[in-house]
């Protein structure tokens, strides 16, 4: 087992500024080191599908735990939506551009947003995910979330979730997980998602040869 779903059971649902659950240590401590450990070689920027990179070990079974039944049922019921059937799509990111991270509520096509931070430690005033009172001014903010150790952000998507951070540009390891609305979406995204993916793994290629 890699994730703590003890922990997360017993999270209350917090409201302030929209609903939203933090766990910190979601990945179990003795099982944080591997899972770092085993954390696919990214090509580039940008989020990357878990289908378009080599996955291994306990970053493999991590991946294998937030797609299972209890995982689900857990988010269902905390957030009382039904995600039976719901397309539970993901995507890897190991390094944060200057320009990500802008104010946005995510599109009306996810149901629910997993965040999950798997960096060692976090000493950067930018990179720090906040969960925003309106889309104005990123210093409005009720909750600042560092990107550290395991740490989970489950949110339910709503015209009122505003989120984002300041810049910073350089490594960061987070994965994102997303029910959505449809099998469409769905196929669209990860087709995206995976298009460049491949696209930025051939310019590494070239650039490495040239």
């Amino acid at each position: 087992m890699i994730l703590d779903f003890d922990k997360l059971q017993a999270t209350p649902l917090e409201r302030d500024p929209y609903e939203h659950v933090v766990v910190e240590r979601f990945v179990l401590p003795e099982q944080f080191p591997s899972v770092v450990a085993d954390f696919p070689e990214l090509p580039g920027p940008g989020l990357h599908p878990p289908s378009a990179v080599e996955l291994k070990g306990a970053f493999a079974t991590m991946l294998e735990e937030f797609h299972g039944v209890r995982f689900r049922d857990i988010i269902a019921q905390k957030f009382e939506v039904e995600l039976a059937g719901k397309p539970l799509m993901a995507t890897i990111r190991g390094y944060t551009r200057a320009r990500d991270g802008g104010m946005h509520t995510d599109s009306e096509t996810k149901i629910i947003t997993v965040l999950i931070y798997l960096n060692n430690s976090w000493d950067k005033e930018g990179g720090n995910l906040r969960l925003l009172r309106d889309g104005t001014d990123i210093e409005n903010y009720a909750k600042e979330i560092s990107p550290v150790e395991g740490t989970l952000l489950v949110f339910k998507r709503s015209d009122r979730s505003w989120h984002g951070h300041l810049p910073f540009e350089g490594p960061r390891r987070a994965i994102q997980l997303n029910w959505v609305t449809d099998r469409f979406t769905a196929f669209k995204e990860n087709a995206r998602h995976f298009m460049g993916s491949k696209l930025k793994a051939a310019h590494e290629t070239i650039g490495t040869r040239s």
